[in-house]
């Protein structure tokens, strides 16, 4: 090989790994309304900055992630795959073929109760999460695959007969991620359980957010659930987002601070904002997922 022609190639491997460098991380989020934002107006929120692979010009929780991270100075194509009131099975079973693909990072979110027939039981996501992750694995054995552990909801532990009703609020949340862990434990290619229920319980024992809607709104606190007691609110949703932010890309949320675009956009104030992100990085630190650390300067 000629010293020219070495030159061109060490020229064009080096723009190829230029390239590879800088290439956006692609992430897939499966669930069902709780990923799409049902009740809010998170729900039409940015979608032309995702990309719904069921093209029903869906933004949701995705969207608020992909501004999130944008501010951050990360690069994600995100894309959702999403319909109500569905679990795991039925993802399998109709969406295969627009999800079968190798993603960096998957966010798996299934019923809300576990089992829709049977709440509480967490054998369907058991199985089907296993039967999702390994075809997901198997596209890409890099991918950083995780399960999304949901809310409580209001009006099962407020109004209306389940296992939760009569319950402290934190209990359904609590249930919720501990069936998720079981499923983990069957998944090797799950790396870990996003503690969105949990960072709502948070902010509700922190003063961020009112535990019961039912009574009426606490001055100073806000709502996380919309006017069904059961979706979230924007500020809900907000506070998943932050937690699958600072989980995925391993920044503390409170970086985001009091002028973050996503919050405004959604009518949140700067308290509520800050309060939401501080709910997030506790919950996170308190599972390992982030360093005991000061908030970082807003970017």
């Amino acid at each position: 090989m000629t010293i020219s022609a070495l030159k061109s190639l060490c020229l064009a491997l080096s723009l190829t790994l230029l390239a590879a460098t800088a290439r956006a991380e692609s992430i897939l989020f499966v669930g069902n309304s709780f990923t799409f934002g049902a009740t809010s107006p998170v729900l039409r929120y940015r979608p032309e900055q995702v990309t719904d692979l069921n093209k029903e010009g869906i933004g949701g929780v995705p969207a608020i992630f992909k501004v999130l991270t944008y501010q951050a100075g990360l690069d994600y194509q995100v894309s959702l795959e999403t319909s109500p009131g569905k679990n795991f099975d039925w993802h399998l079973a109709n969406r295969l073929p627009l999800i079968d693909r190798p993603w960096d990072v998957v966010i798996l979110q299934g019923q809300s109760t576990l089992d829709l027939d049977r709440p509480g039981d967490a054998t369907r996501i058991i199985e089907y999460g296993r039967q999702l992750s390994d075809i997901l694995g198997r596209r890409n054995p890099g991918a950083r695959i995780y399960y999304q552990a949901t809310w409580s909801r209001a009006d099962l532990t407020y109004a209306k007969p389940s296992p939760w009703n009569g319950k402290p609020i934190s209990a359904m949340a609590r249930d919720v991620r501990a069936g998720y862990d079981r499923a983990r434990a069957v998944s090797s290619a799950v790396r870990g359980v996003l503690p969105v229920g949990e960072a709502w319980n948070r902010a509700m024992e922190s003063g961020v957010a009112d535990p019961n809607p039912y009574d009426g709104l606490t001055f100073g606190q806000v709502d996380l659930w919309g006017w069904d007691q059961y979706h979230a609110s924007a500020a809900g949703y907000y506070l998943s987002a932050l937690v699958i932010f600072g989980a995925v890309t391993g920044r503390d949320p409170r970086s985001l601070g009091e002028r973050e675009v996503a919050a405004y956009e959604l009518g949140l104030s700067p308290a509520q904002a800050t309060g939401l992100q501080s709910a997030a990085y506790e919950q996170l630190r308190a599972e390992g997922l982030l360093p005991d650390a000061p908030p970082s300067p807003s970017p």
